[in-house]
């Protein structure tokens, strides 16, 4: 299908990862007119999918200019968070895990209490209310270990990881809930274990919109995607109404589509990026930024790695990237040091990744060639914990720097808070500790990548004052402009959010169906 410029009636997306690529669906299956743009080029997984990490990465990655400050390790870089430019978005590079956020994470500030230069909220969304979108997510994304789903045959990584575990005193060890097919469903095959999830899913078994929701969505003839699409700015009325949306195609002609409803699924970064860049008389300080708070409120998980070496192959390569979980660290327990809590996840990365990784713990030359020597010998997990959320933590536009099209590039400003550290830390002991019971002498901490999860930015909030959207991520100021990314989070759990991000998506479908059948918006 495509749509006039003109067309008045048709909700614009802007991103087509897991939040833009399910709400397009939801809404084109429910009769909804839809306008899918997206930065990024359009690839055909069988085709343009090689199984080679640094040659995906170069495909796939958001590789416009950024700045990054604060005491993290990534500032300096050009390049703070690893986020794809691509239709699919981030759902092409995410691992798979599908977890759901936890009744105390969502009421984090009742459950932690009040802490010292951190600004948790409560959700405005009970978790009760959210468990049957959880379930139509999970059912839509294959997620193994629910409805019925088979889990996912074990790996070695995982296998070293479980016995860890076990010898360490967890219960809640786990390869379930994974959105990758055990079995063929929903028109992919099975999963291969063919180990570069992050790469993308060449064989289509790991769930993307790239090849799920957007083909479907396409297939209503509601929805237009249109690639290599890079929204410059939102524009309004004189009653600060949306109107459309201002971008520029891959020649860099610019063009104006009209809209009824506005979505907004860039990412943290480039969502937060984007209102602030759609200033105006009426809305000097960026869209729905009365409160003052988007870009505030960043967030990016409680990130590290660990890896072991031991005496026999592990090969942890082959198989799927995360593929398993330990769940008893997620929880609230102020004795060991820290608020909230965390996952620890299996983890691998191909050579390039793990040399880099290496270098940053134990320096270049010999410590790299010794450790890569026995890189068959080696086994890896992942830290992922709950970040505190800090309205110092925030996405601003670079005072000086411009992108090509003249607009001021994203500046992101993130400092650890001390519970961070704290938790990290302990994640890092528990890790080593797991290995350690299994006989390895030759253990690694590595610090966070940049590939990170980004959320936060443009919270949601019950107050308009405390927040940029509200509980269906409907901006408190353009009653036509919806938040459905990640960066609607008000705190981030400990759970990978994609999940939730796809449920938050399908919940808000039905809202913004609803709200335009009543001509609400």
């Amino acid at each position: 299908m495509k749509y006039e410029l003109s067309d008045e009636n048709v909700v614009v997306i802007i991103g087509s990862g897991a939040g833009g690529g399910t709400l397009g669906h939801e809404l084109a299956i429910k009769g909804v007119g839809v306008v899918c743009l997206e930065a990024g080029q359009r690839l055909d997984h069988f085709t343009d999918f090689v199984n080679d990490e640094v040659a995906m990465f170069a495909k796939l990655s958001w590789l416009d200019k950024r700045s990054a400050t604060g005491n993290w390790n990534m500032a300096g870089s050009t390049t703070p968070s690893w986020t794809c430019k691509s239709v699919g978005g981030t759902s092409i590079h995410w691992a798979g895990t599908a977890l759901r956020i936890r009744e105390h994470e969502f009421n984090a500030l009742d459950t932690y209490g009040k802490i010292e230069n951190a600004n948790l909220a409560n959700w405005p969304i009970a978790s009760t209310e959210l468990a049957p979108y959880y379930d139509k997510a999970e059912s839509k994304l294959g997620v193994t270990g629910t409805h019925g789903i088979p889990d996912l045959p074990p790996n070695n990584n995982y296998l070293v990881f479980e016995a860890g575990a076990k010898k360490v005193g967890y219960k809640r060890v786990s390869n379930s809930r994974m959105a990758i097919n055990s079995q063929a469903r929903d028109g992919r095959g099975a999963c291969l274990q063919l180990g570069f999830c992050f790469a993308g899913c060449k064989m289509g078994a790991k769930w993307s919109t790239l090849y799920s929701e957007i083909p479907k969505a396409e297939a209503t003839g509601n929805f237009e995607i249109r690639p290599q699409s890079t929204v410059l700015k939102i524009e309004h009325d004189a009653q600060g109404k949306a109107t459309g949306v201002l971008y520029a195609d891959k020649d860099g002609k610019q063009h104006f589509q009209k809209a009824r409803v506005v979505a907004l699924a860039a990412n943290s970064i480039e969502s937060a990026r984007l209102l602030l860049n759609s200033s105006s008389a009426l809305f000097p300080n960026g869209l729905a930024n009365s409160s003052g708070m988007v870009g505030r409120n960043y967030m990016r998980h409680v990130f590290g790695f660990v890896y072991a070496w031991f005496d026999k192959p592990v090969n942890i390569h082959r198989g799927t990237t995360c593929a398993g979980n330990i769940d008893d660290e997620n929880g609230h327990d102020p004795t060991r040091g820290f608020a909230a809590g965390y996952h620890l996840q299996t983890i691998a990365q191909h050579p390039v990744g793990m040399a880099r990784a290496i270098a940053a713990s134990r320096g270049w030359g010999i410590p790299v060639s010794r450790g890569m020597h026995r890189y068959d010998h080696m086994a890896g997990l992942l830290i992922l914990g709950e970040d505190l959320p800090r309205e110092t933590n925030r996405i601003t536009l670079h005072a000086a720097e411009k992108d090509g099209f003249g607009l001021p590039i994203p500046n992101v400003h993130y400092d650890d808070h001390p519970n961070n550290v704290a938790m990290r830390n302990h994640a890092y002991a528990q890790g080593e500790k797991i290995y350690q019971a299994l006989g390895s002498t030759d253990v690694m901490r590595a610090p966070p990548p940049p590939a990170t999860h980004n959320l936060g930015a443009n919270r949601m909030s019950a107050n308009a004052r405390d927040g940029v959207v509200n509980r269906w991520g409907q901006s408190h100021d353009i009653k036509n402009l919806f938040i459905s990314d990640g960066s609607q989070f008000p705190t981030s759990s400990a759970a990978n959010p994609t999940l939730t991000i796809v449920a938050l998506a399908i919940r808000q479908a039905e809202y913004i169906v609803k709200q335009m059948s009543q001509q609400a918006i």
